[in-house]
C-alpha cells in the first residue's frame, strides 16, 4: 500500500502567496500594513510551499516500510521493528490532534530521531508519519499494517474506542476546563484499555477523587451536565471490570 500525500497544505500555501501579491498589486490607505500583511502572507506561503514540494514517499509492504520524508529516508524491514503504533496525542483546548504513527526499533538498530515515547510504556520512538500528510483514513491505514507487521502493530485508536467510546462533548461559555476534562477520559480508556485490574482501580479513584473536588471552570470549556454524564459512564465501566475481576478470581 503507497500512501498518497494530502494536498490541502499546497493549496492553502497557494492562497497565502497568491493573496500577499494581490495585496501589493492593489494598493489603497493604509499600504504600509497592507505591504507588511502581504509580504508576511507571501514568506509564510512560499516557506509552506517549499515543504509541501519535498519527496514524500510512505509505502506499506510484505517486507517492511519505504519511506521518504524531510529527516527519513529508509527503508525498514520488519526485523527492525519492536513495536508499531497507531496514537491520538491528547486534545489541546478541547481540539484533537492528528494521529501519528510512532515506531519503537528493537534493541541494537538506530532509527533517528527518537524524538517521541510509546504512550503506554515510555520507551523512545520514532514518529514515523502524522496522519493528517495523507489522504488515506487511519482505518485504512492500520487495516495495511495489521495486515504486514503482524503483532508489533498496536492501533491503540481502535482499542480506545472499543474500552470506552467517549463522544464530542459540547463546548460553551462556563464550562469544565477541557485539557483537565481530556486527561481523566484518557486516562480511564488506557485503565480499561490495559487489563490491569490495579491501573482500573487507580483511574476510577482519580476520577472519583477530582469530581468529588469539582472540576475547575473554565472561561470556554465543556458543558458541565454531559461532562458528568460522560464520567459517570466512564467510572461505572471501571467498576464493572473490577468486578468482574472479582468473580473471575472466585
Amino acid at each position: 500500500m503507497e500512501l498518497r500525500r494530502n494536498r490541502g497544505a499546497r493549496a492553502l500555501a497557494l492562497v497565502c502567496v497568491l493573496g500577499g501579491v494581490l495585496l501589493l498589486v492593489y494598493p489603497t490607505d493604509g499600504a504600509l500594513l497592507r505591504t507588511i500583511i502581504a509580504v508576511g502572507a507571501i514568506g509564510l506561503g512560499a516557506v509552506a510551499l517549499v515543504s509541501a514540494m519535498r519527496p514524500f514517499r510512505f509505502g506499506i509492504h510484505a517486507e517492511g516500510l519505504s519511506i521518504r520524508r524531510p529527516g527519513l529516508r529508509r527503508e525498514i524491514g520488519w526485523a527492525e521493528v519492536d513495536a508499531l503504533v497507531l496514537d491520538e496525542p491528547p486534545r489541546r483546548d478541547g481540539h484533537p490532534e492528528p494521529p501519528r504513527l510512532l515506531l519503537v526499533p528493537v534493541p541494537g538498530v538506530t532509527i533517528e530521531p527518537l524524538t517521541a515515547r510509546h504512550p503506554l510504556d515510555g520507551r523512545p520512538a520514532v514518529e514515523l508519519l502524522a496522519l493528517d500528510q495523507v489522504r488515506e483514513q487511519p482505518e485504512q491505514v492500520s487495516a495495511a499494517l495489521a495486515q504486514y507487521a503482524g503483532s508489533s502493530f498496536v492501533d491503540l485508536l481502535a482499542l480506545r474506542r472499543a474500552a470506552f467510546e467517549a463522544p464530542e462533548l459540547p463546548v460553551g461559555l462556563r464550562g469544565y476546563q477541557m485539557d483537565r476534562v481530556d486527561r481523566l477520559i484518557r486516562r480511564g480508556q488506557d485503565a480499561l484499555m490495559t487489563g490491569d485490574a490495579s491501573a482500573r482501580q487507580a483511574a476510577r479513584g482519580e476520577i472519583e477523587r477530582a469530581t468529588d473536588a469539582g472540576l475547575p471552570i473554565a472561561q470556554r470549556g465543556y458543558s458541565t451536565f454531559q461532562t458528568d454524564t460522560v464520567l459517570d459512564a466512564l467510572v461505572t465501566a471501571l467498576a464493572d471490570h473490577q468486578s468482574t475481576d472479582r468473580e473471575t478470581a472466585t
